[in-house]
């Protein structure tokens, strides 16, 4: 299930390794493509680096969710996203140094984050692409549960607290110090602080079932990536139009060490709508080679689909 929104197409499957945004117009001094240069002229490559970050040691979140929005918005540039950093650094600043003794992580960043800076979300942040947008989370001061979630974690990381995502069913929240002691809160709420009991009642609505301790491990930033890819194909989904953003989220959620390999055929089907009929068929052919050992049936079905694909060249 995605974080916020309707489920995603491609869940469950075995891992292989209102307003719509903000418009796609062209800066001045676009490089190819109408991406922006950087100050030497060069076109950053941002799925490139992307792809690397992914595959570090120990990646990043916040360098993860800036080169989503970096991919999401052709207006961005390497100073854009270093501001973002540095807004993250100056939030994190505001923090009591106190706070390493007492310990009393949520309530201060509660009262920085969501009283003092605003950083809280509302029912219409859903129908926006910018709410899963990080460098336009840090300027709205609005975003999904899990955008507003990634701010928490990079502030609180900075700060030096023991904090984490915990990415339950439905919604996402952060938590401190011990998994096993449940201190969280919901930056969507504003950092309304949530009990045990406040989990249990939050995974019963989305679900209709009991907390599982299997939902308590927190999250690494893959996992946390690949939920907001999820959301933003999830929004896509809903507005046929936007083919261009599922399309590149699937393409990035690939780059992932770690994804759902009924991706691959999500790509394909991608292809297909946006007329590119022989890529797209040749895809889902590969696709279907990797089926026929676990699901001939749907192999058959998907080589059907890749027929009539190829049909369309005529």
């Amino acid at each position: 299930m995605t974080d916020e929104g309707p489920p995603a197409a491609g869940g469950g499957e075995p891992h292989d390794g209102a307003d719509d945004g903000r418009p796609d117009g062209t800066a001045p001094h676009d490089g190819p493509g109408g991406r922006p240069a950087d100050p030497g002229g060069e076109t950053p490559d941002w799925r490139r680096e992307f792809a690397e970050e992914a595959r570090a040691e120990r990646p990043d979140l916040a360098r993860l969710c800036l080169l989503v929005g970096a991919v999401a918005d052709p207006t961005v540039t390497r100073h854009a996203l270093d501001e973002a950093e540095i807004e993250l650094d100056r939030l994190a600043g505001l923090v009591p140094y106190a706070t390493r003794v007492t310990g009393d992580w949520a309530a201060e960043l509660a009262a920085l984050l969501g009283r003092h800076e605003g950083f809280e979300g509302v029912p219409a942040d859903y129908q926006r692409l910018e709410s899963s947008l990080l460098h336009e989370v840090l300027r709205r001061r609005r975003g999904l549960p899990i955008l507003l979630s990634v701010v928490w974690m990079e502030v609180a990381r900075r700060a030096g607290a023991p904090v984490y995502g915990l990415g339950l069913p439905g919604h996402f929240v952060v938590g401190f110090g011990d998994p096993a002691d449940l201190h969280l809160a919901d930056p969507f709420a504003g950092g309304r602080a949530m009990t045990g009991t406040d989990a249990e009642l939050l995974v019963a609505s989305a679900t209709g079932e009991a907390l599982d301790r299997s939902m308590l491990r927190p999250a690494e930033p893959g996992a946390i990536v690949l939920r907001i890819l999820n959301n933003i194909r999830a929004w896509a989904a809903s507005r046929p139009e936007r083919s261009d953003v599922a399309l590149w989220a699937v393409e990035l959620s690939l780059l992932l060490p770690s994804h759902p390999a009924r991706l691959r055929y999500e790509r394909a089907e991608l292809l297909v709508l946006r007329g590119e009929f022989l890529i797209g068929a040749i895809e889902m052919e590969a696709y279907a080679q990797v089926m026929d050992a676990v699901d001939p049936e749907s192999a058959t079905a998907i080589r059907r689909r890749a027929q009539a694909a190829r049909a369309m060249l005529n």
